[in-house]
């Protein structure tokens, strides 16, 4: 038992190694990007980007998150295993993208300070804080169903905690994606169907809008509902008989 618990144990270690370069990566890239943009500093309202360099964007956004998925998938032994591998390299690498931002650039200036944060399908917009806190919550629950597991602990998700979790995580999307989903329809983009002046009041308001207030309620009953889940697998778990096996 004690050489499997290295085992796993060095898996996350290596995990984080690698999230913590991935996350440096990310933030010089970001880097590179606000001193063509951004050269007196990163604040709202943005700038328009062109649509090859969006384009880009994307792509790198899709292939970080295949590198996540790729490494998790590598690292686990089994389909929870290679979900919460990956959830918690994606944790670890989105904290330290943040880190390296700070030791490179000095921002952001605080945990409160809004972040444009991801681009697919629209732009997400909220706090550094809100992130770093989903980040630790995957962290903690990779942490707690993975080595529980590797313990000799039975650990599985039922239906309904499933439903907990991607209820919560829906909740927290919408606050993410609240803000700039809302400048979409008002433009009236969704149904303009290339009215070029539906673009034009929409590029618009992008370059004048700065975000204010976030909807921490919504997203606290979100982290909720996540953790509630969290803790009825924990609370179920059970050691195995010596019959089963958690491969």
């Amino acid at each position: 038992m004690k050489e499997t618990s290295l085992k796993w144990k060095g898996r996350f270690l290596w995990l984080a190694i690698f999230a913590i370069a991935m996350g440096f990566l990310e933030g010089i890239v970001v880097v590179y990007l606000r001193e063509l943009y951004y050269p007196e500093g990163f604040e709202f309202p943005l700038k328009l980007m062109s649509s090859e360099l969006v384009r880009a964007e994307w792509i790198r956004e899709i292939a970080t998150l295949v590198m996540l998925a790729g490494v998790g998938i590598i690292a686990g032994r089994n389909g929870l295993q290679r979900l919460f591998y990956a959830l918690f390299a994606f944790g670890v690498w989105d904290i330290f993208y943040y880190v390296a931002l700070n030791l490179l650039l000095g921002w952001p200036a605080s945990l409160l300070t809004w972040d444009l944060l991801f681009l697919i399908p629209v732009s997400w917009l909220g706090p550094v804080l809100a992130p770093v806190i989903n980040s630790l919550t995957m962290i903690l629950m990779a942490l707690l169903f993975i080595g529980r597991q590797e313990k000799g602990y039975y650990i599985r998700l039922g239906v309904s905690d499933w439903i907990l979790v991607f209820s919560g995580a829906l909740v927290i999307l919408y606050t993410y994606l609240a803000d700039y989903s809302r400048l979409l329809i008002d433009s009236g983009v969704l149904g303009a169907k290339g009215d070029p002046a539906a673009g034009q009041r929409f590029a618009e308001m992008i370059t004048s809008y700065v975000p204010e207030s976030y909807r921490w309620p919504l997203f606290i009953a979100g982290e909720a509902l996540i953790l509630a889940a969290t803790i009825n697998v924990m609370i179920r778990s059970r050691k195995y008989s010596k019959d089963e096996t958690i491969n």
